[in-house]
C-alpha cells in the first residue's frame, strides 16, 4: 500500500511538471511525423539525365526500347529549370530510375557538375556500336565504376550477364514471409527511442530534481523505505512509456500488433532503462555533472538503429548492446506472426538485469543519502 500511495503521489506531481508532458509530446510529434511525412511506400528511384548524341533513327529506335521499359508504357514532356533556365525534357519512369531525356548536351553536363546528378551522354563508337559516357562525381565505388564497365563491355553481353542471374540459385528460407511497409519499419526504432531510452533521460531528470529540492537527503530522517522512492519514480516511468507507445503503435498498426506483448516488453525494457538511469545518477549530484555520461551512454544505445537501417553493417558486437534486442522485440512484436519466444526470451533477460541493476542503485542511493 505504500509503494501504491507513493506511485500516485509521484504521478500527480509528475502530471504538474514539464518533463511528463515533454514525453507525450514528443511522441505525438513522431506520429504526426509518422502520419503526414512518411509515405507506405517511399519511391527510391533515383534521377538521371541523358542526351543522345546519336543519328534520328538511331535515337528514335533507343527511346522506343526505354518506353517499352516505362512503367506505364508512356512517356511525359516536362519542362526542368536548371539555375535561371527553362529546359525540356521527356520524362520515363522506369522499376528503379526516372529517366530524363534532354536535347542540350551542356545541360545534361551541367546536371553532374552543378547539381550532382547522374549525367549520360550516348553516342556511336567507331564500330557503329553505342558508347556511353558517365559524368561521375568521384566519390563512387570502385564497385560501381566496375558495374559500369560490365554493362557495356563487348565481350560480356548482357544476355550473358542475365543467363548467369538466371542460373543463380535462389532458396527461400521462409516461406510467405510477412514486410511491414515504409512507415510501419520505422516504429521499432521509434518506439526504442520514446518507449525505453526517453524514459531514461527523463527519470534522470525527475531524481536530479528531487537532489536540489532535497527530497532524496529527507529519505535519511524518515521511516519512509528508498526503494519504494525508487521504484515509484520507475513507475512513473513506466506508465508514460506504455502511454507514449500506444500513441504510437495504434493510429499506425491499428489491432495488427500483439498489444499484451507489447506491455509485457514495455514494462521489461522500461524496467531496465530505468534502473539504468538510476544507477547513473547514484554517482552525480545534479544534471549537469552527469550529462556528458548519459550523453556517452544514450549514443552508444542509439548505435544499433544505425544497422537497423544499413543491414549490410551489423557487427557481432552491435548485439550485446541492449537497445538491439530491443529494435528487433519491436519489430517481432508489430509483425502479425512474430516471433513470440524471443521477445518473451528478451523480456525475461531485461527484467532481470533491470532488478540487478535496481539492487545496486539501491544500496548507491541508501549509501549517499547524506552526501
Amino acid at each position: 500500500m505504500k509503494l501504491w500511495h507513493s506511485f500516485k503521489k509521484e504521478l500527480k506531481l509528475a502530471s504538474k511538471g514539464m518533463y511528463f508532458y515533454i514525453e507525450v509530446g514528443v511522441a505525438v510529434v513522431m506520429l504526426l511525423v509518422l502520419l503526414l511525412f512518411v509515405p507506405k511506400e517511399l519511391d527510391g528511384r533515383h534521377d538521371e539525365y541523358l542526351y543522345l548524341d546519336l543519328p534520328q533513327g538511331a535515337k528514335e529506335l533507343y527511346l522506343e526500347k526505354i518506353r517499352s521499359e516505362d512503367l506505364d508504357g508512356q512517356e511525359e514532356s516536362v519542362t526542368l529549370k536548371q539555375g535561371g533556365r527553362m529546359i525540356s525534357a521527356r520524362k520515363f519512369v522506369l522499376e528503379d530510375v526516372r529517366l530524363y531525356v534532354l536535347e542540350d548536351r551542356e545541360a545534361v553536363i551541367r546536371y553532374a557538375e552543378e547539381e550532382r546528378e547522374v549525367a549520360v551522354v550516348v553516342a556511336l563508337d567507331p564500330d557503329d556500336g553505342l558508347a556511353y559516357t558517365y559524368y561521375l562525381q568521384g566519390y563512387e565505388s570502385e564497385k560501381l565504376r566496375n558495374l559500369y564497365l560490365i554493362f557495356y563491355n563487348k565481350v560480356v553481353s548482357m544476355e550473358e550477364i542475365e543467363a548467369f542471374f538466371d542460373d543463380v540459385e535462389v532458396r527461400t528460407l521462409e516461406g510467405n514471409p510477412q514486410m511491414l511497409n515504409d512507415r510501419e519499419n520505422l516504429l521499432p526504432p521509434f518506439l526504442t527511442f520514446n518507449g525505453s531510452l526517453m524514459g531514461l533521460f527523463i527519470l534522470a531528470a525527475y531524481v536530479f530534481l528531487d537532489k536540489q529540492e532535497g527530497v532524496v537527503k529527507a529519505y535519511a530522517v524518515t521511516a519512509a523505505s528508498v526503494w519504494q522512492y525508487l521504484m515509484s519514480k520507475v513507475g512513473v516511468i513506466l506508465f508514460a512509456s506504455v502511454l507514449t507507445s500506444i500513441i504510437l503503435v495504434a493510429p499506425v498498426m491499428g489491432t495488427g500488433p500483439n498489444y499484451p506483448l507489447l506491455l509485457v516488453f514495455l514494462a521489461a525494457s522500461g524496467f531496465f532503462a530505468s534502473a539504468l538511469g538510476l544507477v547513473l545518477t547514484s554517482f552525480y549530484r545534479d544534471i549537469e555533472q552527469a550529462f556528458g555520461a548519459l550523453y556517452i551512454l544514450i549514443m552508444v544505445l542509439i548505435l544499433p538503429n544505425i544497422a537497423y537501417f544499413t543491414p549490410s553493417w551489423e557487427p557481432a558486437w552491435l548485439k550485446a548492446i541492449p537497445s538491439h534486442a530491443m529494435l528487433e522485440s519491436f519489430k517481432e512484436i508489430i509483425l502479425d506472426r512474430g516471433d513470440m519466444g524471443y521477445v518473451l526470451g528478451a523480456s525475461a533477460g531485461f527484467l532481470a538485469a533491470g532488478a540487478v541493476l535496481f539492487l545496486f542503485a539501491n544500496h548507491r542511493f541508501k549509501k549517499t543519502l547524506t552526501l
